[in-house]
């Protein structure tokens, strides 16, 4: 068994979709239209065939109050491995991306959190050794 997808709730797709591919670098894998909305999905280009971040519309009217509550409590909603921690929030951060968390040691990893622009924090993570 492996993780071949999972989703993230965006606020608007194309919003998100210009976020996690020009700010974050991530690459469309699918992009079928479905109505209103769009069967997008991003890959990591380091793992063009691994596994895929589902943006999804977070029209159903469980999704706000559940996200409102992880961002009110600082809570990212994914995390994301990168080589080195402190380098991409430079990077990023030249890019226009805002932390809401620098980097931070925990224990035998180091964190950061920045803001999607589509209602979601997320990580990113390095490990420290």
């Amino acid at each position: 068994m492996k993780i071949a997808l999972t989703s993230i709730f965006v606020d608007d797709q194309q919003i998100a979709r210009a976020f996690y591919t020009e700010k974050l670098g991530f690459r469309v894998k699918h992009n079928v239209p479905m109505g209103d909305h769009s069967w997008l999905t991003v890959t990591s280009p380091q793992s063009p065939d691994g596994p895929e971040l589902l943006l999804e519309p977070a029209s159903h009217p469980a999704v706000k109050p559940y996200r409102d509550a992880l961002v009110a409590d600082g809570i990212a909603l994914a995390q994301f491995e990168v080589e080195n921690v402190e380098a991409e929030v430079e990077r990023l951060t030249h890019r226009g991306v805002r932390f809401t968390q620098p980097p931070t040691a925990v224990g035998p990893v180091t964190i950061a959190v920045f803001d999607d622009t589509c209602g979601n924090l997320i990580m990113i993570q390095s490990s420290s050794s």
